[in-house]
């Protein structure tokens, strides 16, 4: 007999609380043959199974405990007899067979106390009061905006500045530090670990990793470094981003970058260091001659406009020694003793204090008995927390729709109805098959190749309507909780949207700040149908791939959704049950022409309505790039920095 999570549904009488304050609940317990899982799941070179999961996180178990599941026997109807017990949300690791010696690489440093935990009971002493009361700018958020911000701001000495994360610091991380690792930081003490709102047509157990600590999620992603397409930029300016123009934009890239690559299209002494992947897996050039047997030619990415009909190796940002090249990494580390900056960690800001309509400083905690603080900002207060908390702190900060905000019981400062709206992601199917060889057991970060396609046949578009990412593992986290098979050696493309229609919303749950916000990214809503068709044509494009004569040597019997799934429809309704995200949440404060009520940003990206406060992260871009977004977040800082000091 085997197991499976039976639950009642959310939003349901008689459901148990999803989420909330201090809702984290002990693992449950098991024996017998969950007991020996665990013992796979922690052994020592299990493979990552997905590209952002660990095998077995305990948050898996804390979700579905915390929405009333339990477990329960039952008969899987898509396999014959008994079938084997899924680990909740992943596939049993494999141990590696024959795994070569791994290269030399940086030094691990010490071991150390970890100076984070995920119980507040844990940290029992306050931390020391910043070197100032005062700050003429102070930054809330150290992440991919923030850190450029950050340095770029602080590089007249004549100027202080503020950085405050409520997370760690980085530098003596090394599960942060090393990039092969990052699959370790999901569902960690580092990761906010957002659960999305039960989803219409989606999938409801999505969670969206957002990290918690310096750097953002540069410290906690794979590292996909893509130029901000220029097309993208051209949209942007048609919704009323001016001054966001390609040719005053994409100069910047060349001052945030040091790329591997020479040419008039790279720069050669910024603080973030890109490099082209190693061609090294042959599955993964297997898959590039299949692709470009299927019409899509082997491509190099940055080189100028987007690819739209291509296939090639990512560049990474990443050191040659394996080190991510974060912003915290590129733009912080080298600058740590400068004497006018403070990166204040380890601090959650609470809200951003007004007189009038004027932003002054931040309220923040630092200790677990809840006691605030206050941090006064002169010039002005800058939120870069990403496009969950940057909304979330508006909300409470009484900037936001006058309705929920009166139904928290929060003051209205200023009715701003667009704040947490135009939610935006890559949403993304996935399709796997068993290996016939086995993979790879080295990688720089496990995913190292994108595939794009134009599905219309516009040979003129500037900007493709489909992307997949090539993955050495299996990605099973959400396949096998519906009953599909798994392998310890399987290939998976994973079809994703870059322009999906779909828009969704960030609302408060309470006005406690502790409290996690309701993420609602309503998956396949849109009224077109367009996200999940693309989906659907993603799915057989990966198929066309994968029936190339380049990659048949390699490629076992489909795992998932498995051959029999064959029509639209078919295909669609096992999209909607286990897509996944790519955890690209944008757009929550988008930026727009002043008199635009839609966008709560003017292009300076100050908040209108306000004076002496900005947003400066993912959540200003009035639509989604077209690309893993990361490379543009830190633009956005450094573009943002350009906006304060030079008007």
């Amino acid at each position: 007999m085997d197991l499976e999570l039976g639950h009642r549904e959310p939003g349901v009488a008689g459901a148990a609380p999803r989420h909330g304050v201090d809702q984290r609940l002990p693992p449950l317990r098991a024996a017998g043959r969950v007991g020996r899982l665990r013992e796979l799941r922690d052994r020592p070179g299990a493979r990552p199974h997905g590209p952002g999961r660990v095998p077995g996180g305990q948050a898996h178990l804390r979700e579905h405990r915390a929405r009333g599941h339990r477990l329960v026997p039952r008969q899987d109807p898509k396999l014959a007899g008994p079938t084997r017990l899924p680990w909740p949300g992943h596939a049993p690791p494999a141990r590696p067979r024959n795994p070569p010696p791994p290269p030399q690489r940086r030094k691990a440093r010490p071991k150390k106390a970890m100076p984070y935990s995920t119980d507040p009971k844990a940290n029992k002493s306050t931390l020391p009061d910043p070197p100032r009361e005062d700050y003429d700018y102070i930054i809330v958020g150290g992440g991919s905006s923030g850190a450029a911000l950050a340095a770029r701001l602080s590089e007249n000495p004549e100027t202080t500045v503020a950085l405050v994360e409520a997370g760690p610091h980085d530098k003596d991380l090394d599960e942060v530090l090393d990039l092969e690792r990052w699959p370790e930081l999901l569902e960690s003490g580092l990761d906010w670990d957002y659960p999305v709102e039960p989803q219409e047509n989606g999938n409801s157990f999505m969670r969206h990793a957002r990290a918690k600590v310096l750097g953002g999620c540069s410290s906690h992603n794979s590292c996909i470094a893509f130029h901000t397409p220029a097309g993208d930029l051209r949209e942007w300016v048609e919704m009323g981003a001016k001054g966001w123009e390609p040719e005053n934009v994409l100069p910047l890239l060349k001052r945030l970058e040091t790329n591997s690559r020479p040419g008039d299209n790279h720069g050669h002494d910024g603080p973030v260091e890109l490099m082209d992947v190693p061609e090294d897996d042959p599955v993964g050039v297997a898959i590039l001659d299949a692709a470009e047997q299927a019409g899509l030619p082997r491509s190099k990415f940055n080189e100028g406009e987007a690819v739209v009909n291509g296939a090639g190796f990512f560049q990474v940002n990443r050191k040659a020694d394996g080190t991510r090249a974060s912003s915290s990494v590129s733009y912080l580390h080298p600058i740590s003793d400068r004497g006018n900056l403070d990166v204040l960690t380890d601090r959650q800001v609470s809200r951003v204090l007004f007189d009038g309509t004027r932003a002054v400083g931040i309220e923040y905690v630092d200790n677990p008995f809840n006691r605030k603080k206050q941090l006064r900002a002169n010039r002005e207060v800058i939120l870069s927390a990403g496009a969950i908390d940057s909304p979330k702190l508006l909300l409470l900060s009484g900037i936001g729709p006058k309705e929920q905000l009166e139904e928290v019981g929060i003051d209205v400062l200023v009715d701003a109805p667009s704040v947490g709206e135009n939610l935006q992601d890559h949403p993304e199917a996935v399709i796997s098959w068993e290996a016939a060889k086995p993979m790879t057991r080295r990688s720089t970060q496990w995913w190292e190749i994108g595939i794009f396609a134009r599905l219309d046949g516009d040979k003129d578009a500037d900007l493709p309507d489909v992307m997949m990412h090539y993955g050495s593992v299996p990605f099973d986290m959400h396949t096998v909780r519906q009953g599909y098979p798994t392998a310890d050696d399987a290939i998976s493309l994973t079809p994703n949207i870059p322009h999906a229609k779909s828009r969704g919303t960030v609302k408060l749950r309470s006005a406690d700040y502790r409290d996690k916000p309701k993420v609602d990214p309503r998956y396949f809503t849109d009224e077109e149908g367009y996200d999940l068709r693309i989906a659907v044509e993603g799915i057989k494009l990966a198929r066309t791939i994968m029936n190339q004569p380049a990659i048949a040597e390699y490629k076992g019997r489909e795992l998932f959704p498995g051959e029999d799934t064959t029509t639209d429809e078919e295909i669609g309704e096992y999209v909607k049950k286990t897509h996944n995200t790519v955890y690209h949440p944008v757009g929550t404060v988008k930026m727009g022409a002043p008199d635009d009520e839609s966008a709560p940003l003017d292009p300076q990206l100050r908040v209108k309505g306000t004076e002496g406060l900005r947003v400066v992260d993912a959540s200003i871009m009035p639509q989604i790039v077209a690309v893993n977004p990361n490379i543009t977040c830190m633009l956005i800082g450094e573009k943002a920095a350009d906006l304060i000091t030079r008007g």
